[in-house]
């Protein structure tokens, strides 16, 4: 086995691990599989959290992590399967942010290694052990990355920081009191 081999089977490994855990982790939003909510129940928490509506969020949410974690496994429109699966992970952390870094204390730890992850496979590409290089990369070009994470920086940018004034403006109403 030489370099090239090991580089595209460590590939293959990271896209099958992160796209399998944004896959069903995206199933438990859309489907309701694996314990999730559903798109009804991951709606409701999608509003609690500040994304409205809700509904729209879940599901906006559920088919960038299932639809880009699949992608992402297969090896298939690796920059667009990225750059969507970084976006959701990206909401995910604004939600965790308030709590620090460490999962453990529940802060964005874990998704911002999901995303990150995400991104590195976009940026990197796929490796030979996929249907991006089976099809001849005919979505997987180079210009394709810096346009895939354009579009989804400005999306995530509209939508989280929607969410944050949502959340800011319902953080007013809740002052504590002065006097006890």
């Amino acid at each position: 086995m030489n370099c090239s081999d090991r580089r595209d089977l460590g590939l293959l490994l990271l896209r099958l691990g992160t796209g399998g855990v944004l896959a069903v982790h995206g199933a438990q939003k859309l489907l309701g599989w694996f314990g999730g909510g559903g798109i009804e129940g991951t709606g409701e928490a999608m509003e609690a959290m500040g994304y409205a509506p809700g509904r729209a969020s879940a599901t906006a949410a559920g088919l960038a992590e299932a639809g880009g974690g699949a992608l992402l496994a297969l090896g298939l429109a690796t920059p667009a399967a990225g750059a969507a699966a970084a976006g959701a992970m990206a909401g995910a952390a604004a939600v965790h942010a308030p709590n620090g870094f460490f999962a453990q204390a529940g802060g964005y730890e874990y998704a911002a290694s999901l995303g990150l992850t995400a991104v590195g496979l976009a940026v990197t590409g796929p490796g030979r052990l996929s249907l991006d290089h089976a099809l001849g990369h005919t979505v997987n070009r180079n210009w394709m990355v810096p346009v895939a994470f354009a579009a989804t920086a400005a999306a995530t940018t509209v939508i989280v920081g929607a969410r944050n004034q949502r959340v800011r403006k319902a953080a007013e109403g809740e002052q504590e009191p002065l006097f006890d």
